[in-house]
């Protein structure tokens, strides 16, 4: 078994204000193998970013790598990279001994609800699927939650687990939306889901409810909407015991169109 640690945490404006806060989670994750942080843990989403934004070899990165190699926990986490005038929305994923596993960077940008998140950000172009803590685990950043097919390619690169990171932004039904698609991609995808989302601000962004759910869609664990560290257990015979009863990925039929 793996033991995961949701790390729902409020996000300043500050980065270092954040790498404290992440050091805290950290320290009350205990012996967790695997710590998954919100998107955005370098800083809150606003106009600043592409000011505050920094190259995977900057300080905030290189802190957290000192982190889990200080604590032997692999994480993940949001941040921002730059590029041409705007930044890479990015998913870091670092390994126990301090090293820089893979980077993601967000494909679907959230152009949607009268926000335009590609004013500043740039869009990714390939799925990542990454090893770490015994698990090969598929990044999925906030907005990406709402296209299945992403999820799917991700389990089609071999990830048993998917790790979604979030600040899902406010609004009617908002919440009931992230709750419904965590639950849709592990049902789906018969696979174990870590949703972690940042803890609610005054900005409109974020609703918490960070959620472990088994790939039946029983919600394990669930935060609700105050900060808070909470460890799971991922237990693969899990994953194969529901695939043996629904095997639903076996059953695809592709290339099927209408006529």
């Amino acid at each position: 078994m793996t033991r995961v640690a949701l790390c729902q945490i409020p996000i300043d404006r500050d980065p270092k204000t954040n790498l404290e806060t992440v050091r805290a989670a950290l320290d009350a994750a205990g012996d967790a193998d695997l710590a998954v942080f919100p998107e955005c843990t370098l800083t809150r989403f606003g106009r600043n970013i592409t000011e505050l934004a920094e190259p995977l070899d900057g300080p905030f990165v290189d802190t957290l790598r000192e982190y889990a190699r200080a604590y032997g926990t692999a994480l993940i986490a949001g941040t921002f990279e730059p590029v041409d005038g705007r930044v890479y929305n990015t998913a870091v994923a670092i390994d126990a001994d301090g090293e820089l596993a893979a980077t993601y960077r967000k494909i679907h940008l959230f152009d949607s609800f009268g926000a335009r998140e590609s004013d500043l950000v740039a869009p990714g172009d390939h799925p990542v699927v990454v090893d770490l803590a015994g698990l090969r685990v598929g990044l999925v950043t906030c907005y990406d939650l709402r296209f299945p097919e992403l999820a799917r390619a991700l389990v089609d690169q071999g990830a048993d687990t998917l790790a979604v990171i979030a600040a899902w932004a406010q609004g009617p039904f908002k919440e009931e939306h992230w709750m419904t698609l965590v639950r849709a991609r592990a049902i789906e995808n018969t696979i174990w889901t870590v949703a972690v989302g940042m803890a609610p601000g005054t900005d409109g962004y974020g609703v918490g409810r960070s959620l472990l759910v088994d790939p039946m869609g029983v919600v394990v664990t669930d935060l609700g909407p105050a900060p808070g560290v909470q460890t799971g257990r991922i237990d693969q015979e899990r994953t194969e015991r529901v695939r043996a009863t629904l095997p639903s990925l076996e059953h695809r039929r592709l290339g099927i169109t209408g006529s």
